[in-house]
């Protein structure tokens, strides 16, 4: 993003003016070390919930999801 232009267009996203397509989406979540599946949650738990789901390897995540399905 040109750092020009930059403060504008991220006015124009936080306002509802314009939605970033996904790679600007993906180049936000680069940028703030989070997960694209991050912007799409409606409260901070989701969120954080997502963050911490991304940061677990396969094997761990393979094992929460079933964990989870028991419940």
């Amino acid at each position: 993003m040109d750092e020009g232009s930059a403060s504008g267009r991220m006015n124009h996203y936080e306002k509802g003016r314009h939605l970033p397509d996904v790679e600007m989406l993906r180049k936000l979540a680069t940028e703030l070390s989070v997960p694209v599946s991050y912007f799409f949650c409606e409260d901070e738990l989701s969120a954080e919930l997502v963050c911490l789901f991304e940061r677990l390897d396969e094997e761990e995540k393979l094992r929460l999801v079933s964990q989870l399905k028991e419940k």
